[in-house]
């Protein structure tokens, strides 16, 4: 390995193919944690260097080639089957039902062969994604983030259901950066409020804790002291899909940056409104980002 190419954010997750079935039609689109924050970031100024490490199988491989095609630099390792979420929505667009009707092999250590980074981002869709010795091995060679949703979601008979994690401590203990939503923050520390879970989650050795809280912004913990980030409200919401994947990438863009947290906040904030007022990834620029830091 030369020290000299050094990646500064390594994404690592399966890109899933989604069946979204409502009262008046189906689509079947892309999606994943990896999905909406390779996209995210290749829109952003080449800063910062980005490498994707996704599994899918041989016959869904276009959307790497794509991928690609936009200038997003993809390890793509071969697994047997693609993740196939199929999400049914209701007349009431509250009422889902997700049924995971294929899962793809979990990664290994040897998927990070050859991958030298500062950050590793874990995008967790399933609980057995992430090995924990592949956790302790990102942290030997550099920092983790890891988005939690992946790791409270366990499928039974392709029913996904919604767990505590079952290695919670022995993960944390080596994580750097975690973000949670408001849902999901109960599910781990069983309490209620954002000050409390942060905290809580600080004491597990986990050093910047993110949770996003919706329309209400969205709440830093790092070096013992608490950033209040505003959210800033889109003009229509169109597509909340992808959305804390947005955050963490305007996140960790700005953090691989050094930039302060509060600053790093913001930015993945605005770029969350701006990815919420059209359909698929964030597509828009910096200026975009900052135009709405100034005038929302």
């Amino acid at each position: 390995m030369h020290h000299f190419d050094k990646t500064d954010i390594c994404c690592i997750g399966h890109i899933t193919l989604d069946k979204i079935i409502t009262p008046f039609n189906e689509v079947y689109m892309n999606g994943g944690t990896s999905f909406y924050f390779s996209y995210g970031i290749s829109h952003l100024p080449s800063k910062v260097s980005y490498k994707l490490v996704t599994s899918m199988a041989e016959k869904d491989m276009a959307v790497v080639d794509d991928m690609r095609a936009a200038g997003i630099d993809v390890v793509c390792h071969k697994s047997r089957e693609t993740v196939f979420f199929e999400n049914k929505y209701g007349e009431n667009q509250n009422n889902r039902t997700q049924r995971v009707l294929s899962k793809s092999d979990p990664f290994t250590i040897e998927h990070l062969k050859h991958i030298n980074a500062r950050i590793y981002h874990f995008g967790s869709l399933l609980a057995d994604d992430f090995s924990v010795d592949l956790i302790k091995e990102a942290a030997h060679r550099g920092m983790v983030s890891i988005d939690v949703q992946g790791f409270l979601r366990e499928v039974r008979d392709k029913h996904v259901y919604a767990v505590d994690w079952h290695d919670k401590y022995e993960v944390l203990n080596h994580t750097d950066i975690l973000k949670l939503n408001e849902h999901e923050m109960e599910v781990v520390t069983g309490l209620k409020s954002p000050r409390e879970v942060a905290k809580k989650i600080a004491s597990w050795g986990v050093r910047e804790v993110v949770i996003t809280l919706g329309s209400y912004g969205s709440l830093i913990y790092a070096e013992g002291k608490f950033y209040e980030i505003p959210a800033y409200p889109p003009r229509e919401t169109i597509d909340a899909t992808g959305c804390g994947d947005t955050y963490s990438a305007g996140y960790l863009y700005c953090r691989a940056q050094g930039r302060p947290y509060d600053e790093c906040g913001r930015f993945a904030a605005a770029m969350c409104t701006l990815k919420l007022e059209h359909n698929g990834p964030f597509d828009g620029t910096i200026n975009d980002i900052l135009n709405i830091i100034k005038t929302r």
